[in-house]
């Protein structure tokens, strides 16, 4: 398990790598995609951190925090938003790996595309249950429906 600002960081690396741009609300779902297929796959937690039922999709608290007063959901998050030191290999080869799949799947499509998938899916979907769709909701996403969801997916 890696701490999730080290996901954050090396997503950020490695968009700003290939070229693609990121904002605030696509790295969100990037750190979630990278840490529900991980679930999928390995029945084990990638991150440190659960994520929550935002009203546009799921959030990490965390990575909310850490950049919450510089930067909005839709700013452009790039590779001098790092933390300091920050070292690629600092992340296990088999989570980095993993990681460098998810973002071949998923690192092309926007934050506002990303959005509306999770949106139709079932993990999130299921923690805002019971909230209008405008509603503020903290409800952390269950792990074991978003595991069985994505594993079901991989059939």
């Amino acid at each position: 398990m890696i701490n999730i600002n080290q996901l954050c960081d090396y997503i950020i690396t490695k968009i700003s790598a290939s070229g693609e741009t990121m904002s605030n609300l696509k790295l969100q779902k990037l750190a979630y995609y990278a840490d529900a297929w991980y679930l999928a796959f390995f029945d084990e937690k990638l991150v440190d951190e659960g994520f929550q039922a935002w009203i546009h999709g799921p959030v990490s608290r965390a990575i909310y925090n850490r950049f919450s007063s510089t930067k909005s959901l839709y700013s452009d998050i790039t590779i001098a938003d790092c933390t300091p030191g920050f070292d690629l290999s600092s992340i296990p080869a088999a989570a980095a790996a993993h990681i460098d799949g998810v973002l071949e799947v998923y690192g092309a499509f926007s934050g506002a595309q990303l959005e509306d998938m999770t949106h139709k899916e079932e993990p999130w979907i299921k923690a805002r249950e019971g909230y209008r769709p405008s509603a503020r909701c903290e409800v952390v996403i269950d792990r074991n429906i978003t595991r069985d969801f994505y594993r079901s997916r991989l059939n």
